[in-house]
């Protein structure tokens, strides 16, 4: 069935991926993303290409996930183009990358908001619509990291996706009963086919960062990523993040996993993941609220 799909942060990486392989099953999907007629002009630009080259409905739309203005104004326009919305997709996101004490509180707030603020903004304006309709899903792109092993130097980025992370888990609940499903995809550490390292935010303070530079941590920084890339298996595509998601989509109502691994490097997070998901369950049922586990079929 085709779906009206909003993906944020879609100008690049998992949400770009995203964005393609779910107009290429059939969908309508907005690749939402921020600056469109300025740093991300190109992505635009290539979202229409890759429709016209390949006969799908792929659109953009201008939306800053750190501005509700934004955020309003974006969700808006979808529902006024179509009259509905059905499927969102939390992809926004940004990575870091250095000793935790040199990173400003400034900046943990800042990855704590991209991270995590986005997606309740995102939620208080596309929720009212999904509850009207009584019917929706929304996917939230997580990650490993949130309670899987944790390599040195990634502390904001980290703290932040297990903030989100625990947001999504207890949204769940709470969306249940109006017929909005939710599904939790969970990424390993892709090295390779994102930006996400690339890109990644460095400490403010380059002072205090040069101590671990220079003291006992002294090459730490390449270890670590030597030791993640060797992790990874030579074949690690993160379009299999995309396919996952695709295939979350397509499937009926009431039938999609409440959370989906995609982790070539099998970093223990699915284990830990494994153990939270059956607790959290097995107390929803000793205190008589097991129906917040399934989304309610509204007529």
């Amino acid at each position: 069935m085709k779906q009206i799909i909003v993906v944020t942060g879609a100008s690049s990486g998992f949400g770009a991926l995203a964005a393609r392989a779910l107009a290429q099953a059939g969908h309508t999907v907005y690749a939402s993303m921020r600056e469109t007629t300025g740093r991300n002009a190109p992505g635009v630009a290539e979202a229409a290409r890759y429709a016209a080259d390949h006969g799908v409905d792929l659109r953009t739309v201008e939306l800053d996930v750190a501005s509700s203005d934004s955020v309003d104004a974006g969700i808006a326009k979808v529902i006024a183009d179509n009259g509905r919305l059905d499927v969102v997709v939390h992809n926004a996101g940004h990575m870091s990358f250095g000793p935790a004490e040199a990173f400003s509180p400034e900046q943990f707030a800042e990855l704590y908001d991209i991270n995590v603020l986005s997606t309740q903004r995102v939620n208080r304006a596309a929720l009212p619509q999904l509850r009207k309709q009584g019917k929706g899903l929304v996917v939230w792109v997580s990650s490993s990291s949130a309670r899987g092993g944790t390599p040195p130097y990634l502390s904001p980025y980290f703290a932040a996706k297990a903030a989100m992370d625990s947001l999504a888990v207890s949204y769940a609940g709470e969306l249940a009963r109006w017929g909005i499903e939710t599904s939790i995809i969970v990424p390993g550490a892709y090295t390779k086919g994102t930006n996400h390292f690339a890109h990644s935010g460095k400490p403010a303070d380059t002072a205090r960062a040069a101590e671990y530079d220079q003291g006992p941590y002294a090459g730490l920084p390449e270890q670590a990523l030597k030791g993640l890339a060797a992790l990874e298996p030579a074949d690690a595509d993160a379009g299999a993040v995309a396919e996952e998601i695709v295939r979350v989509v397509g499937l009926p109502f009431g039938k999609r996993p409440f959370r989906s691994h995609i982790d070539p490097s099998e970093d223990g997070c699915e284990i830990v993941n494994g153990v939270a998901d059956r607790v959290r369950a097995e107390l929803l049922r000793r205190i008589g609220l097991e129906d917040l586990l399934s989304p309610r079929v509204n007529s």
